[in-house]
């Protein structure tokens, strides 16, 4: 499913129109880019959590040569699905 369907499905459900439906989606997803880009926790009941997480230098290997690299700090999106989107999924 790409933002264009759920644009659409927003659309079909909803009943507004195609360009408010792209507006709210729009600013849906730019809401969740700030909080996370701030590092806030995203906590969508019955669907589940986005956290970022910090992950630390390391040592690496180039797998074609086998030379060892750094490999540095960066930022990580972690997701954990809800017990009820588990449960959703595996009825």
């Amino acid at each position: 499913m790409t933002k264009i369907d759920i644009i659409q499905n927003v659309y079909e459900k909803l009943g507004f129109s195609k360009k408010d439906s792209a507006r709210i989606v729009e600013s849906v997803f730019d809401i969740i880019k700030e909080s996370l880009g701030r590092g806030e926790k995203i906590k969508i009941s019955g669907f589940g959590n986005f956290v970022v997480k910090e992950k630390k230098s390391r040592r690496g290997r180039n797998p074609q040569t086998g030379d060892e690299i750094s490999i540095s700090e960066r930022k990580v999106l972690t997701f954990k699905s809800s017990q009820v989107l588990r449960k959703a999924l595996n009825d």
